[in-house]
């Protein structure tokens, strides 16, 4: 079926293949790009709203967690509602998250559209991925996630470098304005295109899961956010953090000992799928966690105007675009270990000069490093994503898609909190006393952005131990064919 030009849906009519996954692609485009830049436009929100960099980060992680949440939420949502009016549902909400959005005369207001919108994205991301497996043939999925893939990097090429050039001319409320007319002809050409192709099977959603797993990663990620004003010796931290480890272990447990879990933990009995989602999380976070600081870095540090600091990502995410889809086609004629050591051997020596960045790092440097990064992250995430599907059995394909995008989404998020809180904490153990600012304006200004800098540094410095340990995971991967006698018992 999957093969044809012509498949059938669920209800056994037929349909053109290569359109739905140029509808669903165009939804997933219009998501990414969305969180991409709000990136770029972070300082000038920050300044907009006189908000620090703690408070503003949620805006990024925020959205990280609450996308997070809501992808095992729809991966049970799939097997109850028709995969068309599923993913049409999402791009609704997602409209309704950026009108909220648009019209945000404060921030919480601002942080609440984006809510809403990261629900909209935590259900579009596992419904195309899920789609996209079941409707393609495994020996056609490392094509079919290098199409994936080809669509986030174009992401990141187009998301900075728009919202550079908005901030520069206009303000933020701009940038979500551009969504307003492409959901609208995405919800008209998914009215015409989208069928149902994910087999029904009615699952009762468990509300003490969700429950647990909100209370549980939203206190791991406040604890951690927490860290820049408060340290990390704080009451306030110290309690977030026992809350969200104990919360989130009673949710493990909980999945692992009913019947109908709403996220399906038992995929990780896998070893290549376990090791895969591992380091798909670290890769998350070394990747969210520069588009974050890079953006400070240049802007708050050297100067820099937005679309400048755009500009200099775009290279880079160029780059991932064009590798994605090849590296899904070298993997089905090499494997996954050599690309997997290659591209983390690549993100962690790129990471390393962004420790030791100065005022007078050479822009052109830094573009070259930045994009030898992605490269890294290209040969990395999508043939060791499809390596790990490969293992699972296909009615388990919804499950394993929803445990990968729920642990790299939320890793991402609170290790982007975790690189923050690390910034904030040393540029604030940093920064000038208060008896010196009447000394020299140039002076204190000079220190200011030393301890910003430092903060930066330091921020890259946790980023280049997660990419280490990833890398030696890396040597852990084993060929193997997938087994069709894996035990789902």
């Amino acid at each position: 079926m999957a093969a044809q030009a012509h498949a059938r849906d669920c209800e056994g009519k037929p349909y053109k293949r290569w359109v739905l996954v140029a509808v669903l692609l165009l939804g997933t485009f219009c998501v990414v790009v969305n969180h991409l830049m709000i990136v770029t436009a972070l300082p000038g929100i920050m300044h907009d709203f006189h908000i620090d960099a703690d408070t503003g980060q949620w805006l990024t992680s925020g959205f990280l967690l609450t996308n997070g949440i809501m992808i095992p939420v729809t991966g049970m949502l799939m097997h109850r509602i028709n995969s068309k009016r599923l993913f049409m549902a999402a791009m609704l909400i997602f409209l309704v998250g950026t009108i909220i959005a648009v019209s945000a005369p404060n921030f919480p207001l601002l942080l609440c559209g984006r809510v809403v919108q990261a629900a909209a994205t935590g259900m579009v991301m596992p419904l195309m991925q899920t789609i996209l497996l079941l409707i393609f043939q495994k020996h056609e999925r490392g094509l079919a996630m290098g199409m994936e893939g080809l669509v986030l990097a174009l992401g990141r090429v187009v998301g900075p470098a728009i919202a550079g050039w908005v901030m520069d001319h206009f303000n933020w409320r701009i940038l979500f304005c551009l969504f307003l007319p492409a959901v609208l002809v995405i919800l008209r050409l998914a009215s015409k295109s989208m069928r149902s192709v994910v087999p029904l099977d009615p699952k009762r959603i468990d509300l003490l899961s969700l429950l647990l797993s909100t209370l549980g990663f939203g206190a791991l990620l406040f604890g951690f956010s927490s860290v820049g004003h408060h340290g990390w010796g704080s009451r306030l931290v110290i309690v977030s953090l026992v809350i969200g480890a104990g919360c989130v272990g009673l949710f493990i447990w909980r999945e692992l000992t009913i019947d109908n879990p709403m996220l399906n933990l038992k995929v990780l009995r896998s070893p290549l799928f376990c090791l895969s989602a591992i380091i798909c999380a670290v890769v998350m976070i070394a990747m969210f966690g520069a588009e974050l600081m890079l953006p400070l870095y240049i802007q708050n540090v050297r100067g820099q105007s937005a679309l400048f600091s755009g500009l200099v990502m775009v290279p880079g995410a160029a780059i991932m675009g064009l590798m994605c889809p090849l590296s899904g086609i070298v993997f089905e004629k090499i494997g996954v270990r050599k690309l997997a050591i290659t591209g983390m051997g690549l993100l962690t020596m790129a990471t390393i000069p962004f420790v030791f960045l100065t005022m007078s790092t050479e822009i052109g440097a830094l573009t070259t490093l930045y994009a030898v990064r992605l490269l890294g992250v290209s040969l990395v995430l999508t043939p060791i994503t499809t390596a790990g599907m490969n293992t699972l059995p296909e009615e388990w394909m919804g499950d394993g898609t929803a445990v990968t995008n729920t642990f790299r989404t939320i890793c991402g998020a609170i290790g982007t909190a975790v690189l923050i809180s690390v910034m904030s904490d040393v540029t604030k153990s940093e920064m000038p006393a208060k008896t010196m600012f009447g000394l020299d304006p140039h002076l204190n200004h000079v220190l200011k952005t030393d301890a910003v800098l430092n903060g930066v540094n330091a921020a890259f410095l946790v980023a280049l131990g997660f990419c280490i340990a990833a890398w030696a995971l890396t040597f852990f991967i084993k060929e193997k064919p997938r087994s069709d006698s894996f035990d789902q018992d």
